[in-house]
């Protein structure tokens, strides 16, 4: 049986054996923590633009991925503005720092290495993550209101190569905490909770429901999504 292992963020993951899964796949700077605990070097790594934005929390974790590397990294971009070409052209101009290609200048900056960079549109995902869930009127609902996390994009690439017998969630708490330090953005908001939580649960779900070989370790992930617990550590 081929065991995806998905990292994500959360101080202090619950990791299952190292026998367990075969590989591993990683969220944002989830690297940091895979690196921290002895792990083999992700297969792919799922980076979002937001790490590149210019704000506090996207330095934090740019800079925890430092020295590391990947085999296959993922480009999650921003959504696409709505509206005129003016509006979209004064969009695009404010979020050059979130594009693809100054992601790939700043990563060259931190030394952090990597065979293959895929770029894929904020479409692409969205409708990949609603072909997923069968279309769900729920789901497309709840991505309207906002998008999945980069962790549940990396969930979602992994169902579709079709590579892997299982998936093993670990490090994931639907909160803003990171491993490798205090997320400033928690003082900022006035809370841990991610805005991407109610769709991040939705999503996992109807996983879990559809696939029956999706596993947590994280007691709030069994919780609030309902995917089982992975038992006997096997």
């Amino acid at each position: 049986m081929n065991t995806l292992l998905i990292l994500g963020s959360k101080p202090e993951p619950i990791l299952p054996p190292r026998a367990s899964y075969q590989s591993i796949a990683c969220a944002n700077a989830s690297g940091f923590s895979a690196a921290k605990y002895g792990l083999p070097t992700p297969d792919y790594t799922v980076i979002s633009a937001i790490l590149t934005s210019g704000i506090s929390s996207g330095k934090q974790s740019l800079q925890a991925l430092s020295g590391l590397k990947t085999d296959v990294l993922y480009f999650f971009p921003r959504p696409i503005k709505q509206g005129n070409l003016i509006r979209k052209l004064i969009h695009h101009i404010k979020t050059i720092k979130m594009s693809p290609f100054y992601l790939k200048y700043k990563l060259k900056s931190i030394s952090y290495e990597y065979n293959q960079f895929i770029n894929k549109s904020h479409t692409y995902y969205d409708k990949l993550i609603k072909q997923l869930c069968d279309n769900d009127l729920q789901i497309a609902q709840q991505l309207e209101k906002k998008q999945s996390s980069t962790g549940v994009i990396a969930l979602i690439i992994g169902i579709t190569q079709g590579r892997y017998d299982r998936y093993i969630l670990s490090g994931f708490s639907f909160e803003l905490t990171h491993a490798y330090a205090e997320n400033p953005e928690i003082d900022q908001r006035g809370t841990k909770v991610s805005k991407h939580a109610n769709t991040d649960v939705a999503i996992m779900n109807y996983l879990s429901n559809k696939y029956q070989n999706i596993y947590t370790t994280e007691v709030t992930v069994n919780e609030r999504s309902g995917i089982p617990m992975l038992q006997g550590g096997r």
